[in-house]
């Protein structure tokens, strides 16, 4: 944990997101659970306003209680509400998530509608399926900016910033150098789509020991299942196996040809 020097302890990862909310931003931390990101961050003088959301009525509690002693009422709004249904469009311009499943995260961006209006920074940390959150930034014309993986009490997590493109085409443009199949050419002629968006277009491309254990444990992830599968009598099992097999061919081949990872920073 570091000590902020105001009374706050947060977690390695939260400091790591903290350090890339936008200097001035109207932020907004959904899912705040006790509000420690925007206490912190309004403590520090990063953000001039705050909207800390969660759907439990238990940590908001907590998140009024600490802004209440933190004496930051007036920056800080807590707010119980269903993802970014506690916001109003072109309320903040800088979203956090975290602690939640990609496919979550990417539901909860969705169903945003409006609300999105005027939020050109995503600063996002999903614990399974990252390649749903890397799709839905696609198709809504944010591109990557930072990817990380930041390891913390024996879990590997993914950290990723995605900033808002206005020209339609820009983004589009940007996205296809970003997720460039032959990212690995000659060593690799291409790397799959679906490859790309689960292993991260930036992570890839700057590699790190993190980078190569979490790809090593969801071989051997893959590799379970595709030992339950040969065990299976149904008829498509036998299919489903080959197919997690091909993954794991792929997932070996592309390591293979990534440069020797470098010593982590974190």
């Amino acid at each position: 944990m570091n000590d902020n020097g105001a009374g706050l302890k947060l977690s390695r990862r939260l400091s790591a997101l903290a350090e890339w909310v936008p200097q001035g931003a109207r932020f907004a931390d959904i899912g705040t659970d006790h509000a420690l990101l925007p206490v912190y961050l309004a403590q520090q003088n990063r953000i001039s306003y705050a909207v800390a959301g969660d759907v439990h009525e238990g940590p908001v509690d907590a998140a009024k209680k600490q802004v209440a002693e933190a004496g930051l009422a007036d920056i800080v709004s807590v707010r119980m509400g269903d993802g970014l249904a506690v916001l109003s469009p072109g309320e903040v311009d800088t979203v956090t998530i975290a602690g939640m499943g990609g496919s979550l995260m990417a539901r909860i961006l969705d169903q945003a509608g409006n609300r999105l209006d005027g939020v050109t920074t995503l600063v996002l940390s999903p614990h399974v399926a990252e390649d749903a959150v890397r799709r839905w930034l696609v198709s809504h014309h944010y591109v990557l900016d930072r990817e990380m993986l930041l390891e913390e009490d024996g879990v590997i997590y993914t950290l990723m910033r995605a900033v808002l493109v206005h020209d339609q085409s820009e983004a589009r443009s940007s996205n296809e150098s970003l997720y460039d199949q032959n990212l690995l050419a000659p060593a690799l002629e291409r790397i799959s789509s679906v490859l790309m968006h689960e292993m991260g277009p930036l992570l890839l491309r700057n590699p790190s020991e993190a980078f190569h254990r979490k790809w090593e444990q969801e071989i051997l992830k893959r590799e379970r299942v595709i030992l339950q599968l040969s065990h299976a009598t149904a008829p498509e099992a036998a299919e489903k196996a080959r197919e997690w097999e091909e993954d794991v061919r792929e997932i070996r081949e592309v390591l293979s040809c990534l440069p020797a990872a470098k010593p982590s920073s974190n």
